[in-house]
């Protein structure tokens, strides 16, 4: 399984003729009561710029074809690139009955001082004709900085518009763990916290998990195939040098070089891909079971560009990991470093390797 950023070379890798039987084994959670989703969520980031040229028409095909073998949530971002768009193509080209949609609420950071509720209804109201649904399925509220403006009074208002029936369901993205806790304290309705969780960055089992728990918050969880490090293609190769040949990359190499480094990333991979052939599988989907196994997981957002590791991705949805693989696994973290701090705060400093590769302000240019 592979983050790939590769156009697929052909059709679909699974087998059209067992498409019901998959469809039937993606297991699925329920986030919210009457609210169910995929355990794995098909990701829309790697659709957006920086991840090369995007077909219009082979995106929506990818899409259908996700949906009939059963992953039917999907993720994307008012600041993804024409992602909203491309979904809402898909869903008028196939229909929206049993397909969820989740996007976000990201106010640029310069805006955060001045924002408003109607601000905030503008941002919603694109997303709605962006996406062609009179409601938004699940909307995940960010916050650049919690010293600028009110995120609180900002939660609330998107609660609001819950209530006026713009916004089913609300959730948060990359929240801190005490300011999540704020904004459950101050009884926004969050039923989801989207945030990166994998084999490396176990920085939601510090604090986050157990708060997600106790609340009832499930964790939506990116980042779990690293970008598409996770993968066959990068065992037993030389670290790479920059330029990184896109974003995602970028993004999981600061991450690998957080946890060890190249070296100790390789012994990973190893461990991986042992554990992967004693089940038939690769790589990305044991690293995809294990996030899916851990302590107030609701589902992986897989950021597979295009039908072409659908089958991997199936694999990952349905694999079950042992007992003793647990062990092996938890062994060898055991003595992994893990990026320090909160969930995101690494990427909260501005000034830092991380924050530098951040883009604050996607919705105004």
């Amino acid at each position: 399984m592979s983050e790939s950023t590769s156009e697929p070379t052909g059709e679909s890798t699974s087998d059209p003729t067992t498409t019901s039987e998959r469809a039937s084994s993606v297991p699925r959670v329920e986030l919210a009561p009457g609210y169910a989703i995929s355990r794995i969520i098909k990701g829309g980031w790697q659709l957006a710029g920086g991840h090369g040229t995007v077909a219009h028409d082979r995106a929506l095909d990818d899409m259908h074809a996700f949906v009939q073998a059963g992953i039917t949530t999907f993720d994307c971002a008012d600041i993804y690139t024409g992602v909203e768009e491309l979904i809402g193509a898909h869903l008028r080209a196939h229909g929206a009955d049993g397909v969820q949609v989740h996007t976000k609420c990201v106010p640029d950071l310069p805006l955060l001082d001045t924002l408003t509720p109607a601000d905030l209804a503008r941002t919603v109201h694109r997303s709605r004709e962006r996406l062609g649904v009179p409601a938004l399925d699940l909307v995940q509220f960010h916050w650049w900085d919690y010293a600028r403006g009110d995120y609180v009074a900002a939660a609330r208002a998107l609660a609001n518009l819950q209530r006026d029936g713009a916004i089913r369901h609300l959730g948060a993205t990359n929240f801190g763990t005490a300011p999540l806790r704020t904004l459950l304290d101050a009884d926004v309705p969050i039923v989801a916290h989207q945030v990166q969780y994998s084999l490396l960055d176990r920085r939601p089992a510090r604090a986050m998990a157990a708060l997600c728990e106790a609340r009832g918050v499930q964790l939506l969880c990116y980042g779990a195939l690293a970008g598409g490090f996770f993968g066959e293609r990068w065992l037993g190769v030389p670290e790479p040098t920059e330029p990184l040949e896109n974003r995602s990359l970028v993004k999981y190499k600061l991450i690998i070089d957080e946890c060890g480094g190249w070296e100790r990333f390789q012994a990973l991979l190893a461990l991986l891909a042992d554990i992967g052939a004693a089940h038939d599988v690769g790589i990305g989907a044991v690293a995809v079971a294990w996030v899916l196994d851990q302590p107030a997981v609701g589902a992986v957002i897989a950021g597979a560009r295009n039908r072409a590791h659908l089958a991997d991705t199936l694999a990952a949805a349905t694999l079950a990991l042992t007992p003793r693989d647990h062990v092996r696994l938890e062994t060898f973290l055991a003595d992994q470093p893990v990026p320090p701090g909160d969930v995101y705060e690494l990427e909260r400093d501005r000034e830092g390797r991380h924050g530098r590769i951040m883009r604050y302000t996607l919705n105004t240019g």
